[in-house]
């Protein structure tokens, strides 16, 4: 083994162990268990190939690394899945379910009304507990763009959260009211 390729093995050992915890709950939000266990896998495995061009800081980077990783597997499913469905002729290709949420229904109700765009910045700061630098980083945009679409995107969810309680509350409510 070479000196270079000795760097790097010690760069991701030094490296990976940090990363893999955050990564599988990242991916462990977004997906099965299965499928996060794969993803994983790949998002471990382009670390290691580029394990020269990860920062000092390389959950950020690697976040991004498996949000596409993922994105990559959801469409392959979808791809199976739709061949399934059109070899046996027994479903459209938009008829076959994804994965159940397994969250607060409010929250999720909410977060399935926003745009997946405004819905996936706000799971990267509050589930992954970014900053918005790094979740800029994730997503490859600015960090002054990350800042003002998380802004607006929190607005919307609360927003989303505040109907869902005002009209669950209130409808039934008899509450110092006569008969």
């Amino acid at each position: 083994m070479d000196v270079d390729a000795e760097d790097r093995r010690r760069r991701f050992e030094a490296l990976a162990p940090a990363m893999v915890d955050p990564l599988r709950r990242f991916l462990l939000r977004r997906t099965d268990p299965d499928t996060a266990d794969e993803v994983l896998a790949d998002t471990l495995l382009v670390c290691w190939r580029k394990v020269e061009q990860l920062p000092d800081e390389p959950l950020p980077w690697a976040y991004a690394v498996a949000r596409h990783c993922l994105h990559n597997a959801q469409r392959g499913e979808r791809r199976r899945r739709r061949l399934a469905a059109k070899v046996a002729g027994l479903a459209q290709p938009g008829d076959v379910p994804g994965p159940e949420p397994d969250g607060d229904p409010a929250v999720e109700a909410a977060l399935a009304a926003l745009r997946p765009a405004d819905a996936e910045l706000v799971r990267l700061w509050a589930w992954e507990q970014l900053t918005p630098a790094e979740i800029a980083t994730v997503l490859d945009i600015t960090p002054n763009a990350a800042s003002i679409r998380l802004y607006r995107a929190r607005q919307k969810l609360a927003e989303r959260l505040r109907k869902n309680d005002a009209g669950a509350g209130h409808e039934g409510s008899r509450e110092g009211r006569r008969p």
